[in-house]
């Protein structure tokens, strides 16, 4: 193990800063989306560097990054480490990608026994993180380890499920990545988008617009992001509550602006409270060639069983639709056992094209 280098990057602020930095930023970029597209095949998923550079520096809780360099100084594994900097924070988010074809060296234990560490010296006793899968759709019998929501499964000759279960980590969870090509049947969404408004009513109304949130939405945007890390479903591998406030919300959208892409956001006001009860937000590439993606979604628990969830889905695609013409798909994450989220998904016509787990690990 001598012979490989476990090295912290110092991340740039910009694709135009210190071309070093970048160079090994972007360097660190394709070896984590090799060693993802390795197992899942997906080549949609992959990022480019100025779109995801600007998600490193998230305030409050900027990713800190890590390369494993062999004897020739070539990136050969990829490393993450993503927590709050707020003091008192427990838990946290690791990953750990190895080139495909330098992987069974150690490579990846030596970069995890590295996270691992940091995590614990850091006082992070609860530890998560995701592992892509080839796995389609719901799966089970022999050959699979299930997840213990009942809900979906990962194949166990996977390396990644090897890997994670020999180190002691707990499998979750199954998100689904499902595919939606466009454009979308325009019969079927429309019909889709009149069931959902009928189900709504007077009481709910539709807001949508782009990057900057409105004056009089932003409380309500950071009670939605706040509400998604205790409404979402999360298994039995529930969070602390992470509390956005209206100042996090901006600066989370100037730091986004950097990149190439719009955020589109459809929100769903309560007409009687004049507060929001839902929202959902996909991140709109500029290159029209490029998959859009869909970001966060939730329907507050006071107000689901009034079709929000379908209505929030149909309006994103007709506005990336009419707004943001030639783009090839919409990309979207679901776990397994949110079967709500996934009736409209089916509906409307995506397709599950892979998965990944969501593991844990705690002291």
């Amino acid at each position: 193990m001598s012979t490989y280098t476990v090295e912290e990057l110092v991340v740039p602020a910009t694709m135009d800063d210190d071309p070093e930095r970048v160079r090994a930023f972007c360097d660190w970029l394709a070896v984590s989306d090799a060693a993802e597209v390795a197992v899942h095949g997906l080549t949609e998923l992959s990022w480019k560097p100025a779109e995801y550079l600007p998600m490193c520096h998230e305030p409050g809780s900027p990713s800190r990054l890590f390369v494993v360099r062999d004897p020739n100084g070539s990136v050969v594994g990829a490393g993450s480490y993503d927590t709050k900097t707020e003091p008192g924070t427990t838990n946290c988010w690791l990953a750990v990608g190895v080139r495909p074809d330098r992987q069974r060296r150690g490579i990846g234990t030596l970069l995890a026994d590295h996270l691992e560490g940091l995590a614990r010296a850091e006082g992070r006793t609860q530890r998560k993180t995701y592992a892509v899968s080839r796995q389609v759709g719901p799966a089970t019998g022999p050959g699979f380890v299930p997840a213990p929501t009942g809900s979906g499964a990962v194949p166990e000759d996977e390396a990644g499920v090897r890997f994670l279960t020999g180190r002691g980590w707990h499998f979750g969870q199954v998100n689904r990545i499902s595919r939606l090509g466009l454009p979308a049947d325009a019969s079927v969404v429309r019909a889709l988008h009149e069931r959902a408004a009928s189900a709504a009513g007077p009481e709910y109304r539709v807001h949508t617009w782009t990057d900057r949130t409105p004056d009089v939405w932003l409380d309500g945007v950071a009670l939605l992001h706040t509400r998604m890390s205790t409404d979402a479903p999360s298994g039995d591998m529930a969070e602390p509550e992470d509390v956005w406030t209206a100042d996090r919300v901006r600066q989370s959208e100037e730091q986004l602006a950097d990149g190439p892409h719009t955020m589109l956001t459809v929100a769903i006001e309560h007409v009687p409270s004049t507060t929001l009860a839902g929202f959902s937000q996909l991140k709109v590439p500029h290159d029209p060639s490029r998959a859009v993606m869909q970001w966060d979604t939730l329907v507050l628990r006071e107000h689901r069983g009034h079709r929000l969830g379908w209505l929030l889905k149909v309006v994103g695609i007709e506005t990336v639709e009419r707004d943001f013409p030639g783009r090839p798909s919409i990309i979207t994450f679901n776990a397994e056992e949110n079967r709500p989220m996934l009736d409209v998904n089916e509906a409307v016509g995506f397709v599950g094209v892979g998965s990944e787990g969501i593991w844990e690990q705690r002291d």
